[in-house]
């Protein structure tokens, strides 16, 4: 604590502290525990002194003081050591004595946390409560089913494709002139989303790879994993476990030569290849990896010198038009492995995916589109883009696929949505929902890393110090004393139960509907809701 008590503009008080520390003096033993794992070193023992007054009815004995001193915590109330709520204090407090509680009242740190001409860049997702896609209803269940689409059974399984799919008559065109046709993936329709080894820690990495690794081999789900930017370990790009994986390559293009140079010692080939041109959380602003991240491993598997910050460029600087990118980069990377793995782009949700969209369906080597909506989360972005800028994800799929039905190729280019889906928990819900408005499967990623490893961020701005490399649960950081407290064997555990779960869920939604050969991609007149504006955006029933 600064024993500086002048008053400045940026001097707060507890009242004005978005999370502030109750503290039990009576039940504390002074065992250091909570101030040790302090990410922000918000709370610190500190000597008190209480001064007790003793008064005498005999006039002739005088009155006296005496003082108490006694140690105890106290909270910081400095900007740059607020309390972020992640409660790692109650976590270790062996006697209940402390714990962060929400200030009820306003938060005034919004006015002073940025310092220094130094806009605010948070972890997390943006601070939205509401979701369209909690809202909808799955209003159309088939009065006459198979036996064994019996919800209780669930005897059927649930994939995906990943890949252009040619009409039968283009097929038999492909092979007779070239010899060849675009390849396709079978898949699950729930993909891990780009994570960097680097934004995350090595053995939250590690733990998701392992579990998609079980899922495969073991539970014979065909789960699929994305690098996002940044490369991989060598020596995954040299196992047979990268056939689960989808390598990512964005606008920094960090680590891959890493990858190209790994081609030729691959034993297999990847899943697909994912060309990210957008975030949903930040469209139109490129990412950052700050140098407090960039440790020796991480800087070697990129390429670039320990210790410095990795920004990526908004845009790829080699394009300069969303015809040439798509042309010039999917081809590429098609070339690169002898046009036998899937390529496909990843943009930001917008009014301007459809123009997009109408690209890709006339390029014979796009595999689909991945389209992030505005409530994807992400460590790189600044607040004031995760709050104020973006497309919902639901409308712009359902542009998309509309657009694809009028042009005769809803069955041709796949549509994956992503961002913010499982915000409030309905991770099965609202995957069914968005299959049903058009897409052909969902990326998940901050939902995996609170089933997974606990993450505690919260739409109420709890924690989301992600991008600080100070997370207290060690998934986004590469401090050794941190990320150990993550075992990758009970994150991949945790994976396989939340994959699990997920599949007895969906099920639970599909097997009513009398589908069990393919998933109901585009199945929009089963869904409802009780919102006439929405359902008419939506093109779905409006039920009350």
């Amino acid at each position: 604590m600064s024993s500086n008590r002048s008053l400045e503009p940026s001097s707060l008080s507890l009242n004005d502290l978005a999370w502030q520390i109750e503290f039990n003096n009576d039940r504390c033993t002074l065992c250091g525990q909570c101030t040790a794992v302090c990410p922000v070193h918000a709370i610190a023992l500190h000597p008190f002194q209480k001064r007790a007054i003793k008064t005498s009815v005999n006039q002739r004995v005088e009155n006296s003081n005496s003082y108490d001193t006694f140690y105890g915590i106290r909270q910081d109330t400095r900007v740059a050591n607020a309390c972020i709520g992640c409660a790692m204090c109650t976590l270790v407090c062996p006697n209940d004595a402390i714990r962060p509680r929400k200030n009820p009242g306003l938060d005034r740190m919004k006015f002073h946390i940025n310092q220094h001409g130094i806009p605010r860049r948070r972890g997390g997702r943006r601070n939205d409560s509401g979701s369209v896609l909690d809202r909808i209803k799955f209003t159309r269940i088939s009065m006459l089913t198979d036996p064994a689409l019996d919800a209780g059974r669930h005897e059927f399984e649930m994939r995906t494709l990943l890949g252009r799919v040619l009409p039968p008559r283009e097929t038999m065109k492909q092979l007779r002139e070239k010899g060849w046709i675009p390849p396709v993936r079978e898949i699950y329709p729930l993909i891990i989303g780009g994570m960097s080894f680097g934004a995350l820690s090595p053995t939250m990495w590690e733990g998701l790879q392992m579990g998609v690794a079980y899922l495969n081999e073991e539970m014979g789900m065909p789960v699929r994993i994305c690098t996002g930017e940044g490369g991989c370990p060598p020596r995954l790009l040299r196992s047979r476990f990268l056939k689960y994986v989808i390598l990512q390559i964005a606008s920094g293009y960090f680590g891959w030569d890493e990858i190209i140079h790994a081609i030729p010692h691959m034993k297999e080939d990847p899943c697909a290849i994912e060309i990210k041109y957008g975030q949903g959380a930040k469209p139109g602003d490129g990412g950052l990896l700050m140098w407090h991240k960039v440790n020796k491993l991480i800087a070697a598997i990129r390429g670039v010198p320990q210790g410095v910050s990795l920004p990526s460029p908004p845009t790829h600087q080699t394009q300069y038009s969303i015809e040439e990118s798509v042309a010039k980069m999917i081809l590429s990377m098609s070339m690169a492995w002898g046009f036998r793995v899937p390529v496909y782009p990843k943009i930001s949700a917008s009014s301007t995916s459809l123009a997009v969209m109408n690209n890709l369906t006339r390029n014979e080597y796009a595999a689909g589109l991945a389209i992030d909506g505005e409530d994807g989360g992400t460590g790189a972005a600044y607040a004031v883009s995760m709050d104020h800028m973006g497309h919902p994800v639901a409308s712009c799929i359902r542009d998309n696929y509309l657009n694809l039905t009028s042009l005769g190729k809803q069955n041709e280019v796949p549509i994956f949505a992503g961002g913010g889906i499982g915000k409030n928990g309905n991770i099965a819900a609202n995957a069914a929902a968005l299959i049903m408005l058009g897409a052909s499967g969902v990326q998940i990623g901050k939902y995996a890393m609170q089933a997974a490893a606990g993450c505690v961020g919260t739409e109420e701005d709890r924690c989301n110090v992600c991008n600080l490399g100070i997370c207290p649960k060690g998934i986004t950081s590469q401090d050794p004393r941190l990320y150990r407290r993550l075992d990758p064997e009970d994150v991949a555990q945790r994976l396989v139960d939340l994959f699990v779960s997920f599949d007895t869920e969906l099920k639970k939604i599909v097997a009513p509907l009398g589908r069990s050969t393919s998933l109901p991609i585009g199945m929009s007149d089963a869904l409802g809701i009780d919102d006439k504006n929405i359902a008419d955006r939506l093109s779905i029933k409006y039920v009350v």
